[in-house]
This record gives structure tokens, C-alpha cells and sequence, in this order.
């Protein structure tokens, strides 16, 4: 069998700490078991490697998520990449394409797709591990996880058996779905013994294809990639799964929450405060995420959520924060990013009259990482550095750097940098154009030192 993680969406109802770079699953507030904060992708891989799936897995993501994605869970995991954000059907198509044409998977095996955010149990991958056999044993053209809820939720899709069941050894039939219902509705299909909808869905290999095959789609995953824009923006619950009879469902007893949400993120969250503050003792059940080095205090108010980022400060009701989807609108891009080499943390964006932009940056480049070597063709930039050492060359010239040195680098210089110790600098380009064309010669230090005569790596 065959994992496929997706990794998808900008989790927007996690403002300001999610954006368009920096989607909810990579947010760093959970806690493991030494007390470390990682993100919802740590913990999920972390359960894989446990379950012994971690070899046969792959994820699907983004091109704007790869250099997070290998900060995170590191270089080696496989990725099948997206070349732009659609719905989980286009995804779905494409990892399918990835797996038969690039990674000479069998039709007959069983491929299970999994989002890459839930917060379950590790015991939860045994009942993944379960979808072989079951597609095996009853020939089912899908088989899904199903939760057994433990509320009636208005949150969730359900998941509805049939009412008579042949004796599958506690795999059901399903009979159809239903979205998110009200609460009322939603204590009536709990009757029913209908389950939560988790999102994970398995077939085997040559199911799919075959589907891509009928809607005229092709195979081979780089004309796939070609055509992806002109693929739906549908889900897969949607353009498959309510269009297939033939579907079983593995009931699942143990623990499982999407964690899209303020209020329930912070269920789950080790401790009511991350980042720099004060929450007096008579706020209760209030949590502080502070990303900034001013301090926050937040005195007297309980059941709330305050979190502040570069991108923006929040204070909600818990109850009211899944609603900040629809207020978030505003015109700038993310203020922060995470790299591979380190991180970019926007200060100042200044526009002006004559189309000039001036942009201020903070970055910091973790020891032993490097920029490429490269030119930037239409902006000029100075450095400052502000903390530690690192080796910086320019048009093929090296020189030691330090905290207090200014850098200039005019517009059409090569120029790369290698972190010694960790550094951080003050960046501000300047130009005439938004958008800045670059010439990329070396990414590696390694290339660097092979093909550019005058540098000395030491």
C-alpha cells in the first residue's frame, strides 16, 4: 500500500498565523512528548515513521510549500508537486498520475490518501493499515475511515451505512453521505450509526486511472501537469466518491479532531502561552501566540484567543473564531516565510509615486545554509548584518562577514552567502519593478567554490 499525504489550503481560519506561505499544518503549536513545540506535519510524520509506513509514503503539496516541507520533516521525503493550489480532486488526479507514470506503481495496488492535519492517536494508522485488506477482501472500489462520533456535530460530513450489512467483519456499506447538518439532523444519523467523515479515502491504483482515462485526462504526469489549470476546481468527495456506489467504510473508535479552528487548536495545545506576555490568572481558558518580540498582556478576559503575527494582530471569542475566514481580507501578502535555509519576516513595504518600491526585511540564515549564488536584474539591496559570522562573495570575490558589517550590492551582481554561525540580517531592496527577475548560477556552496576560481572556502 501506498500513503499519500495532502498538504493543501492556506488554513486562513488561523489568521495571522497561517497565509498563503505558511499554511496551518506547519504552524509550530503542538507539543510532543519531550515538551518541544512542532507543527501538526512534524507530529502526523512523526505517527508514520511509528507506524512503519514511512517508506511507502509520499506527499502531495504545493511548489510555494516544498522548502518548508523540507525544513520540517527534512530533504528525503518524497513530494509529488502541484504547480498551483486547485481542490482535492485535481490533487487526487495528479498523485495518481505521479504514482503510475514517474513511480511505475501497480494498478492493483492500493493507494490511501490522507489530509496531512488530523490530531489522532498513533493507533489511528493501524486502521489505515487496514485499508489494503478491506479493498482486498471486498472488493470495494473505496473504502473510507469513518469516526464514530462522540457528539452531534454540525461540523463535520457524515458518513451513512446501509441499515442491512452483510457480516464484512465490522466493515460497513455505505449507503450515502451527508454534509455538515444541523445539529439536530446530525443527532439522527448518529442513530442511523453514521460516522464522522475524516477525509480519508483508498482504492486501488488502476480505480483511478481508469476514471482519468473516461474524462479524457492524461496519463503521464508531466502532461498532467501541463493541463492542470484547465482540471475542475472540484473536491473528491464530490466528483468521485458520491458518484461511486461500490464504497465501504472501516469504523474507527479512537481519538480524532480537525484542528482547523482557533478553538480547537488550542484545545490541544500543550500551554496557554507561546511567545512573549502576560495572561493574568483571572482569564480563563484564554491563550496568548505571540510571534513578535513586543509583549502582549492580556488582563481580565476569558475564553478568547489573542495571537499576533507579522501579519496581522487577532483577538476573538473562541466560539466565534471559525467566522475570521470571512473578515480576512487584506491586501498584502505574507509578512513572514519560512525557508529551507532559515526565515524572511517583512518590516516595511513602501510604494511610491514614480513606481520605486523599498522593502525591509529581516532574515536570518541558520548556520551551515547558503543563499545561491545569483543576480538580481531590475533591484539593489544593502545587508546589515546583526548577528553572527558567515562568508559572503561577490562577483566572484569572497570576504568574511561579521554583525556590524553593511553590504551593497548593485543591481546585476553575483553575489552568495554561507552562514558560519546562525545570522540574521536588516535587507532592503530597492527597484522599479514588482516583479524582479533573477539569474541563478549555483545553489549549492559546493558549486560555488568548484566553478568560481577566486572563492576559498575554508
Amino acid at each position: 500500500m501506498k500513503l499519500v499525504l495532502l498538504s493543501g489550503g492556506s488554513g486562513k481560519r488561523l489568521w495571522p498565523l497561517s497565509n498563503d506561505a505558511r499554511s496551518k499544518q506547519f504552524l509550530k503549536v503542538l507539543e510532543n512528548e519531550d515538551q518541544e513545540l512542532v507543527s501538526m506535519v512534524q507530529r502526523v510524520w512523526g505517527q508514520i515513521s511509528e507506524s512503519g509506513l514511512e517508506d511507502s509514503s509520499y506527499i502531495a503539496t504545493g511548489k510555494a510549500q516544498i522548502e518548508m516541507m523540507h525544513n520540517q520533516i527534512g530533504p528525503t521525503v518524497p513530494l509529488i508537486i502541484e504547480p498551483e493550489r486547485r481542490d482535492t480532486f485535481p490533487a487526487i488526479a495528479l498523485t495518481a498520475s505521479y504514482l503510475y507514470s514517474v513511480a511505475n506503481v501497480d494498478l492493483d495496488e492500493v493507494i490511501a490518501i490522507l489530509p496531512v492535519d488530523p490530531y489522532v492517536e498513533g493507533h489511528f494508522f493501524y486502521a489505515v493499515k487496514q485499508l489494503e485488506a478491506t479493498i482486498q477482501k471486498t472488493q470495494a472500489d473505496l473504502a473510507l475511515i469513518g469516526v464514530r462520533p462522540t457528539y452531534p456535530s454540525a461540523k463535520y460530513g457524515y458518513i451513512i451505512p446501509e441499515r442491512e450489512q452483510a457480516d464484512l467483519n465490522g466493515v460497513l456499506r455505505v449507503s450515502h453521505f451527508q454534509e455538515k447538518p444541523s445539529e439536530e439532523a446530525a443527532a439522527g444519523l448518529i442513530e442511523q450509526q453514521a460516522l464522522w467523515n475524516c477525509g480519508v479515502f483508498s482504492f486501488k491504483l488502476g480505480y483511478l486511472i481508469n476514471i482519468l482515462k473516461e474524462k479524457g485526462y492524461p496519463l503521464q504526469y508531466d502532461q498532467l501537469v501541463e493541463q492542470y489549470h484547465e482540471l475542475p476546481k472540484i473536491s473528491f468527495d464530490y466528483e468521485v466518491v458520491e458518484k461511486t456506489n461500490n464504497i465501504v467504510v472501516v469504523p474507527y473508535d479512537g481519538y480524532w479532531k480537525d484542528l482547523g479552528t482557533w478553538n480547537t487548536l488550542t484545545e490541544e495545545m500543550g500551554q496557554n502561552q507561546i511567545g512573549r506576555g502576560t495572561i493574568s490568572e483571572d482569564s480563563i481558558n484564554t491563550h496568548l501566540v505571540n510571534e513578535l518580540e513586543i509583549p502582549v498582556t492580556v488582563l481580565g478576559v476569558s475564553n478568547v484567543v489573542v495571537a499576533v503575527s507579522p501579519d496581522g494582530i487577532l483577538v476573538t471569542d473562541k466560539s466565534a473564531s471559525p467566522r475570521i475566514k470571512d473578515f480576512i481580507n487584506y491586501d498584502q501578502g505574507p509578512m513572514f516565510e519560512e525557508r529551507e535555509w532559515g526565515w524572511v519576516r517583512i518590516l516595511d513595504d513602501e510604494r511610491y509615486e514614480d513606481g520605486r518600491t523599498v522593502i525591509t526585511k529581516r532574515v536570518a540564515v541558520k548556520a551551515g545554509r547558503n543563499f545561491s549564488y545569483l543576480m538580481h536584474l531590475n533591484r539593489e539591496e544593502v545587508w546589515t548584518v546583526v548577528k553572527g559570522e558567515g562568508e559572503f562573495v561577490q562577483n566572484g570575490v569572497p570576504m568574511k562577514v561579521k554583525a556590524g558589517n553593511v553590504l551593497h550590492i548593485p543591481m546585476k551582481t553575483l553575489h552568495g552567502l554561507k552562514a558560519v554561525t546562525d545570522m540574521e540580517m536588516i535587507v532592503v531592496h530597492s527597484g522599479y519593478s514588482d516583479e524582479d527577475k533573477v539569474m541563478e548560477l549555483y545553489t549549492t556552496w559546493s558549486e560555488m567554490s568548484e566553478h568560481c576560481l577566486n572563492v576559498s572556502i575554508r
